[in-house]
């Protein structure tokens, strides 16, 4: 495709999946551009420079003029704000964007963008595969699967399902979902964020211009400022009201409620887990505010299992249940982990939890509570195998070099009827590719017992 003459350069910094999906993008537009990535040989580089034969490609460290020289930056979301030459290029007037904004120039159909420290990917796929149910042309990704820009190959949906990571966010500027949500707030990426007050201002960012706003009624941090007669929705682990999605017993039976409404038992849910009914009640919320008809919704939740390395049953083995929630990678997806399966607990039955990675400069204190209520033993691994035991100090514990180890460790620390969790509250890429290599290799050490 020949590029269009102009003076204005759009710059992309990045080489990953989502700033390729940016490159390709431009490219199709005829929109002349560049890029940038700070590692000096990344991964396929020869294709990448095949692929973008007249483009300008610069490796390793960022050049402020070059960034400067641009009339818009187009930022990968694992590339920091930041940076001293991106900052620079702000300060000469440099616009920054990311694909997000790019993927919303372009379409029309309402969106749907969730947010939160935990949980999105399960209610992002969760709506989708509602919006499928009912038979709508539907288009999932964003932080989840596929970059967002590659969707638009495939022409316009009926509706679109975004995850969105902070990351993102921090550079999206023109989102106006149909329905916005922030399912929840807790401490993670403490190594990016200087702050916790940092962390919740590019969560909230997902609100900016939304039509409708879906809160966790149950976590403050999740309420929206919204324009002054804009009302929000929301769901909890609670009596329903007025736009909001509960639970409500009757005759010794519990039931996924709206207001007045009964809507299904809440043992029909096929997700385990009771952080799974909060993620039910969510995505009741946002697909109800764009019409997707509730049978449809309903039918989702009866079949819908989950998602891979989310609290996912993997196996019964020797007296104990095994479950692989590898996506665990912050000390909030650990304590929803433990919170979820710890109550349908019989008695005498506890959990032996395997924890440790990355904890990417969070602290732990937050597990004390739900590992007191529901652990039997610890099992730890990784950098900050250390740091989680001195936090948990009550809890026995134990610290081993691998996960194989560690699943072995934790069966001769089981009694029968115990449920083994992995749920790490950190990182993998300490020990890992990432956490899918991390539950896959959980899942093998489980089926080798």
């Amino acid at each position: 495709m020949s590029l269009i003459a102009s003076d204005q350069l759009t710059i992309v910094i990045g080489l990953g999946k989502t700033g390729l999906s940016c490159a390709r993008y431009l490219q199709r537009k005829g929109i002349r551009f560049a890029i940038a990535d700070t590692r000096e040989n990344p991964p396929s580089i020869d294709l990448v420079r095949e692929e973008f034969a007249d483009v300008d490609i610069r490796l390793g460290a960022l050049d402020a003029a070059f960034l400067s020289s641009a009339s818009e930056i187009v930022l990968s979301p694992g590339v920091a704000q930041s940076t001293p030459a991106i900052v620079a290029a702000i300060e000469n007037g440099v616009q920054l964007i990311g694909d997000i904004d790019l993927f919303c120039r372009e379409v029309n159909a309402p969106i749907i963008a969730i947010t939160g420290s935990n949980a999105k990917s399960t209610v992002t796929t969760l709506v989708g595969a509602m919006a499928e149910t009912a038979g709508l042309s539907v288009g999932v990704g964003g932080n989840l699967g596929t970059p967002v820009l590659e969707m638009l190959s495939e022409g316009e949906k009926q509706l679109y399902v975004l995850e969105l990571s902070s990351f993102q966010l921090e550079t999206t500027h023109d989102l106006r979902a149909e329905v916005a949500t922030v399912l929840n707030v807790s401490p993670d990426h403490m190594d990016r964020y200087p702050d916790m007050q940092s962390y919740y201002r590019a969560k909230h960012r997902v609100y900016r211009g939304c039509k409708f706003a879906v809160e966790n009624k149950d976590d403050p941090l999740t309420h929206p400022l919204l324009p002054m007669g804009m009302k929000p929705w929301g769901f909890r682990l609670g009596a329903p009201d007025f736009r909001v999605f509960g639970l409500r017993e009757e005759a010794g039976i519990e039931y996924l409620a709206l207001a007045q409404d009964n809507l299904m038992p809440v043992s029909d849910i096929r997700m385990p887990g009771r952080h799974n009914v909060a993620n039910a009640l969510a995505a009741l919320a946002l697909g109800h505010l764009v019409h997707i008809p509730m049978d449809a919704m309903l039918a989702t939740l009866r079949t819908f299992g989950g998602l891979e390395h989310r609290c996912q049953w993997v196996a019964e083995k020797a007296g104990l249940t095994f479950y692989n929630d590898s996506k665990g990678t912050n000390v909030g997806a650990t304590v929803a982990a433990l919170d979820g399966l710890g109550p349908d607990l019989a008695e005498g039955q506890r959990i032996v939890l395997i924890a440790g990675g990355d904890g990417k400069g969070a602290a732990f204190n937050d597990l004390l509570a739900p590992v007191t209520r529901y652990v039997r033993h610890l099992v730890l691994i990784g950098q900050d195998a250390s740091a989680i035991q001195s936090t948990l100090s009550d809890c026995p514990s134990d610290i081993t070099n691998t996960l194989e180890q560690a699943v072995e460790l934790a069966v001769s620390k089981a009694q029968e009827g115990d449920l083994v969790l992995l749920s790490p509250a950190c990182a993998s890429i300490d020990m890992f590719k990432n956490y899918v290599e991390r539950g896959n290799v959980f899942v093998a050490a489980v089926e080798a017992l």
